[in-house]
């Protein structure tokens, strides 16, 4: 079974749900139906003037979204756009758009992000032609996201349709925080988020997670240049940086309090949860890493238990330290063999995107795989969560490594649980490309298994296909390659055998490090 196959098998009526978004408006394909709709009429001895449409915003919006149409262009008509709230003016597009979002953290070039204040709101709509015997209808739809409503991006629908193998990194820092680059007299200065992007968009990756510590404002600037970067989704992302360690958030652009050992925050437990609220998706970054006063809060370190089955991902592999001691690959194997399907992702952490692609930590390097149906905010976040990745260590564009395992008929890849009784006879299946000469090797709960050796790669594009026997116990198998002298250069996530197919366990918590 193919891996679209596959995934259309664990959820026939995604596919279904992804074509129907792409149908939709940028608007409207985040929410169908709208709160408020306007409706006015413009005649010919209002030319040259100004009309104001009010409508009433209630307590707890996060975003008002406008989608605005009219008649009579056909008679040289023309209506320009703006916003006001109860107390300030929010920004004029005039006729250059015909939709625009405001929130909280950001909004669409032309439009002020800021509070969204509840009470009397005015559409400002100007009249700079209409012909005297014209009438012209206009119609506004007013879309409002409430705090909490889940996974959101920039772009309104997907960057590409289909089903394959998206490439990105999900770990990078710009001038919102502490990325530094060289201006143009030579001196070391914070780093423009477009120049990150550009070195993202020349790597040829697929999508981004800008992650500056513990900050939103970096979402105002991807949202102004998402349009641009037309082929390089950007997913809302940030570093939520605390004393006791760090986890990347994506997928939301709610503020989120990262204050640990606050009054606010009191353990890393609470966090977690008001991440979990807001629809994040939640990856431990570098946890295996020191902490101290040469990487302040570095390692993963809570003072009190946390509820694992709230983390959907960790960051196995760091661009800084791919392997070793400090590599996240121990800690991401505890959390399995302690029974929890998490995600290994990867992330470059890079701070000077001007590195070259060869240097562990240039953007791109790693590279997290994902096998998603379509390029949007939601099916990438969906997939990293399903464990249909795999990490490339080399950065590269091509480098592939699918995994899959069948028993009776019944095929699954990576990230998904296949059930398989005492002596049923399961089929271990790897197509690997590139990495000739280097070797696969399978672990089994985090160990070697005889029936399961390591094979050699002699060719660019090889498959391996090995046989091994259920005992009809809980285990989980995932693969590496690595190369001649021994460095790892792909790493899968596992499959999961005999799991349970609809929750993570265990669900109690897992003891403090």
């Amino acid at each position: 079974m193919s891996i679209l196959r596959r995934i259309m098998h664990a959820a026939p009526g995604a596919v279904l749900v992804l074509a129907l978004a792409c149908l939709l408006s940028p608007v409207a394909a985040a929410q169908n139906a709208p709160d408020i709709v306007l409706h006015s009429t413009v005649r010919g001895d209002q030319n040259q003037s100004y009309l104001e449409l009010p409508f009433d915003v209630p307590p707890g919006v996060e975003r008002i979204s406008v989608t605005f149409a009219y008649t009579g262009k056909d008679e040289r008509t023309t209506l320009d756009l703006g916003i006001a709230d109860p107390q300030r003016f929010r920004g004029w597009s005039g006729g250059n758009k015909d939709s625009f979002t405001v929130g909280a953290n950001d909004a669409t070039p032309s439009y002020l992000p800021g509070a969204i204040i509840a009470g009397r709101w005015k559409l400002v709509i100007g009249v700079p032609n209409i012909r005297p015997p014209s009438v012209a209808s206009l119609e506004a739809k007013i879309y409002f996201k409430r705090s909490n409503a889940g996974v959101e991006g920039f772009a309104g629908l997907p960057l590409a349709s289909g089903a394959r193998w998206y490439r990105g990194d999900l770990h990078m820092h710009t001038g919102h925080s502490d990325g530094r680059c060289a201006s143009q007299s030579g001196k070391e200065v914070p780093c423009p988020l477009f120049i990150t992007l550009q070195a993202a968009a020349a790597r040829g990756l697929d999508f981004v997670a800008v992650t500056d510590h513990n900050t939103t404002s970096q979402f105002d600037a991807m949202r102004e240049l998402q349009p641009y970067f037309d082929r390089l989704l950007l997913v809302p992302g940030r570093e939520i940086t605390t004393f006791q360690g760090h986890a990347n958030v994506f997928g939301v652009t709610d503020f989120i309090d990262f204050r640990v050992g606050s009054e606010a925050v009191p353990r890393m437990q609470a966090l977690l949860e008001s991440a979990h609220r807001a629809g994040a998706l939640v990856s431990i970054n570098h946890p295996n890493l020191p902490s101290g006063e040469s990487c302040m809060g570095c390692g993963w370190r809570p003072s009190a238990p946390i509820d694992m089955s709230l983390v959907a991902a960790i960051e196995a592999v760091n661009g800084g330290v791919p392997e070793g001691l400090f590599s996240g690959l121990s800690f991401w194997e505890q959390q399995l063999a302690g029974g929890f399907r998490v995600t290994a992702v990867g992330g470059s952490d890079n701070h000077r995107p001007e590195l070259t692609w060869e240097k562990n930590g240039s953007v791109g390097r790693p590279t997290t795989a994902v096998y998603a149906p379509e390029l949007s905010v939601p099916a990438i976040l969906e997939a990293i969560k399903a464990g249909h990745v795999f990490v490339d260590l080399t950065g590269s564009r091509e480098d592939l490594l699918e995994f899959s395992a069948s028993s009776a008929g019944n095929s699954r890849g990576a990230g998904d649980v296949l059930m398989a009784p005492p002596e049923a006879h399961v089929k271990v299946a790897v197509h690997v490309v590139g990495c000739q000469g280097s070797s696969v090797a399978f672990l089994l709960d985090g160990r070697g298994d005889p029936a399961l050796p390591a094979a050699p790669l002699d060719k660019n594009d090889s498959t391996v296909s090995l046989s091994w026997s259920s005992d009809g116990k809980k285990h989980w198998l995932r693969t590496e390659v690595r190369s001649a002298d021994g460095k790892l250069q792909l790493l899968s996530n596992p499959i999961y055998f005999n799991y349970p197919s609809t929750a993570q366990e265990p669900q109690a918590p897992s003891p403090a490090r």
